[in-house]
């Protein structure tokens, strides 16, 4: 089943996230494509994670389509003009792709080569508008394409912001993706379950399917310093506790993951496993979840 037809049929989806490697080394991609296999609804491709120069998403999220699995290719503005944002997309609909992921892309500073000058033509809101263009047979400057796409695009949500204000702005943000054509959300990370519940009653009316972002917590040192430099993400000082005491920190990591899950399962419409290096202990959390086929 894939995605569109799991959240069509209210079905709790799971998606899984890889970010291909620096090189052209696939055969991580075609390990981990055999794991998910049969576990996973789809599996999200990243695009220059964090603004590190890697292998495509679209070459990656190909490779997957042909191992049997639904890839979720992420887009972002950053390295794109209004041009290449468009062939990219035609590319990935010729070569079967459906699910995209809206993306506005962190900024080139951030990465391996800073020097790089962004482009953010357009924005992730612009580029929803785009895509249901795409879909309605024509291009951005209203040419009729030969052949139009059936994307199911995406867009993502940080549930956990921490002031009313810039709760407010993801909130107006959410609104537009949604009017420009989002059919589905897959937000940051989630530990914070009372807040995330109270983000989804503020939101529900909008309709639109949400897979609430689950990272395993690998170490207390890595809850710490996500809840000190990752914006929207609060890590409770329960759970750091937690990891701090485990003997066994993967074990406890993975056990943390699925609880949240179980949490999560009566609140939105599926989960987004960021594993972040522990893709191949995905399969242990959705077993410990009880979400295993």
């Amino acid at each position: 089943m894939s995605l569109r037809q799991a959240l069509e049929a209210k079905r709790f989806a799971i998606t899984a996230e890889i970010g291909p490697f620096k090189g052209t080394d696939t055969s991580e991609i075609a390990e981990l494509a055999e794991l998910f296999h049969g576990k996973v609804d789809a599996v999200n491709v990243t695009d220059q994670q964090s603004s590190v120069m890697r292998l495509g998403s679209l070459a990656a999220c190909h490779l997957l389509r042909e191992k049997g699995l639904d890839p979720v290719l992420q887009v972002t503005c950053r390295d794109r003009n209004r041009l290449a944002l468009q062939s990219d997309l035609l590319s990935a609909a010729a070569l079967g792709i459906e699910n995209v992921l809206a993306l506005t892309g962190d900024y080139p500073s951030l990465g391996d080569h800073p020097q790089a000058k962004p482009v953010y033509d357009l924005d992730s809101v612009q580029l929803l508008w785009l895509i249901s263009r795409l879909n309605q047979g024509y291009d951005m400057a209203g040419n009729e394409l030969r052949g139009k796409p059936s994307f199911f695009p995406g867009a993502v949500v940080n549930p956990g912001a921490d002031t009313a204000a810039a709760m407010e702005l993801q909130l107006v943000k959410m609104e537009k993706k949604v009017a420009m054509g989002a059919k589905f959300f897959q937000t940051q990370a989630v530990y914070d379950l009372k807040a995330f519940e109270k983000f989804i009653k503020r939101v529900s009316w909008l309709g639109v399917p949400i897979l609430a972002g689950i990272i395993p917590i690998k170490s207390a040192k890595m809850a710490r310093y996500m809840n000190e430099n990752v914006s929207g993400v609060n890590v409770p000082e329960a759970l750091i506790e937690r990891m701090e005491k485990a003997t066994d920190k993967a074990r406890e990591g993975v056990q943390i993951a699925a609880e949240l899950i179980r949490e999560l399962k009566g609140m939105c419409q599926g989960v987004h496993i960021m594993a972040i290096g522990w893709e191949k202990k995905v399969p242990a959390v959705l077993e410990a979840s009880g979400l295993a086929a």
